[in-house]
């Protein structure tokens, strides 16, 4: 009989601590993140990447956290496109550019991805109730997730979140509660709400399952181009997770055999008014320090300090990478540009990517990948 799942336990992303698998947040001995560990030795011998169970997020459960079928909590996530554009390739005179359009996960981006992995196993090791601090799309697709999989749910968010996102929080039955300032503001009030009522943190980073879903997008990505890779991938970055997530998927996947390639160089995309990658990158830092003054209409790139900056920091060293500052007029510029040459409606922080692109040196031989984290349609409100 096939085991359903190779994973085997936890370990500290920061530390190699090990832990066992229960309901756990951040590593026992340092207060990092965790990360799911699989026994790759023996799934390298008994799994085939070309003989996927199912579609979707879910495609080869083998490599993802839930233990059986019935504990997987989905709604169809996953699977998304990779669209190749030639006129996107002219414009910046490289071999292909590649559009990841996230936006038609099932709440409309790639939270979906995360969340559902992360509320599967919450559910499954014994959480009631659950939440989190969002700057718009975690939010939706919690409340979304719990709301599936019969959990109750406590969401905290600035007051100028897009309003999509809050309708989105509020029609699925999750308590909604609105602060002042930004995502940070609302960590504080979701740590506030955390100890009086019990409830267990499914913030970025601060628990290991969000990244296994983000990691999809990496095995998607190899399976979409063949078991190639692109040479740069370009994602926009708030609290890092796909970047995280994406990395590990290549890690994992070199460790099976499936690829024999380059890793690509990884781009984070951030607001020039909330930049810290950017800032601690030019500094040589190990870790980052919130601006004072974040703002940007791109809600998921007002993140002032990711809890796992010097995780993100040493991927973007070692794949030669970057972080780039973009500005809010680039990104409603950028926004139009990719709209009309696609016809993909970009969302502001899918746009990012493109004035970043444009202040790399690429050559006519790459292959970049951007990524459309979710459906413009959310974001009409800031438009």
């Amino acid at each position: 009989m096939s085991r359903f799942t190779f994973f085997t336990h936890l370990e500290c992303a920061a530390c190699g601590t090990k832990h066992s698998i229960r309901l756990r947040n951040v590593c026992e001995r340092c207060g990092k993140s965790l990360a799911a560990r699989y026994d790759l030795a023996g799934a390298r011998r008994a799994l085939d990447r070309r003989q996927p169970s199912r579609e979707g997020l879910w495609r080869w459960p083998a490599l993802l956290p839930a233990r059986s079928e019935k504990e997987i909590v989905t709604l169809g996530e996953g699977g998304t496109p990779l669209l190749d554009s030639p006129p996107l390739a002219e414009m910046l005179g490289v071999r292909h550019v590649w559009i990841k359009e996230e936006g038609l996960n099932p709440t409309g981006s790639f939270k979906s991805r995360g969340l559902a992995a992360a509320v599967t196993m919450a559910k499954a090791l014994g959480a009631k109730h659950v939440g989190l601090p969002t700057a718009g799309n975690a939010g939706g697709a919690l409340a979304a997730y719990a709301a599936r999989a019969g959990l109750q749910a406590t969401i905290v968010a600035p007051k100028d979140t897009p309003q999509a996102n809050l309708i989105e929080i509020r029609e699925a039955g999750a308590r909604l509660i609105l602060v002042e300032g930004t995502i940070a503001d609302a960590a504080a009030r979701f740590r506030r709400e955390r100890e009086r009522k019990d409830i267990f943190d499914l913030s970025t980073l601060r628990e290991p399952y969000r990244v296994e879903g983000k990691k999809t997008m990496g095995y998607e990505i190899a399976e979409q181009l063949g078991w190639r890779l692109p040479s740069v991938i370009i994602y926009p970055c708030g609290g890092g997770t796909g970047i995280l997530g994406m990395w590990k998927a290549f890690e994992e996947m070199r460790s099976l055999g499936w690829i024999r390639v380059r890793f690509p160089r990884m781009i984070a995309a951030q607001a020039k008014s909330c930049a810290p990658l950017v800032a601690a990158m030019r500094d040589g830092t190990e870790d980052s320090a919130a601006p004072r003054h974040p703002r940007t209409f791109a809600s998921g790139l007002r993140v002032p300090k990711p809890f796992a900056d010097w995780w993100i920091l040493r991927i973007l060293r070692a794949s030669e990478g970057a972080a780039i500052a973009v500005g809010d007029a680039a990104m409603r510029r950028a926004i139009r540009t990719l709209t009309r040459a696609t016809g993909v409606f970009f969302c502001p922080e899918g746009a990012a990517c493109w004035p970043a692109a444009q202040q790399l040196k690429l050559g006519r031989k790459d292959d970049v990948v951007i990524f459309n984290t979710a459906a413009g349609q959310k974001y009409l409100d800031v438009l």
